[in-house]
């Protein structure tokens, strides 16, 4: 498993908003990863950078009750296997505190219409005017906002987090779809 953690040169300093709970680690399992573009693999770095410097993410019992105490700080370890995005959520010592499996089916459709739109976008970036871009760039917003409501909505009663929180873990999820 490759152990892969945001690490820029000057380390995000702690967000003083009090939130119920905060990711303080991110590891993607990477053993099915493929080589990735530069575009693909700087949008995974400043996903993690950006969700380690701020983000809200409790894991809840399923009755939407906390599985930990306000302010408590949590390592994942996200990956997909068999079809399936799993979340495993841990304690700041890294002892398991619970597993969540989604089914990838319903975010398939979304996510491959999401690939296209960006490898158009990047395609633009060197060919088109800033106007076109600004086009195909909103799309690939919308589509990913989509993405990362889908993602909220299915982890209701699982994990509270933000919008943003959502946004950065949708984009981790589209770089573990990448195959081969």
């Amino acid at each position: 498993m490759t152990r892969h953690t945001a690490k820029p040169d000057i380390a995000p300093e702690p967000s003083n908003q009090n939130t119920v709970g905060r990711l303080i680690h991110v590891e993607l399992d990477e053993r099915t990863a493929v080589r990735r573009s530069p575009e693909v693999e700087h949008e995974r770095t400043i996903a993690i950078y950006d969700l380690l410097e701020e983000n809200t993410f409790l894991p809840l019992d399923g009755s939407g009750s906390p599985l930990a105490s306000s302010g408590a700080e949590f390592r994942l370890h996200l990956g997909i296997e068999e079809n399936r995005l799993r979340f495993d959520i841990r304690d700041a010592t890294d002892s398991h505190i619970a597993r969540i499996v989604l089914p990838i089916t319903p975010f398939r459709r979304l996510v491959r219409d999401y690939f296209q739109v960006c490898e158009s976008y990047y395609d633009a970036i060197k060919r088109l005017k800033p106007s076109q871009i600004e086009a195909i760039d909103m799309g690939r917003r919308g589509l990913h906002n989509d993405g990362s409501q889908m993602l909220i909505d299915r982890l209701a009663n699982k994990v509270e987090m933000d919008f943003n929180t959502a946004r950065r873990l949708f984009t981790l999820m589209c770089v573990l779809h990448i195959r081969g």
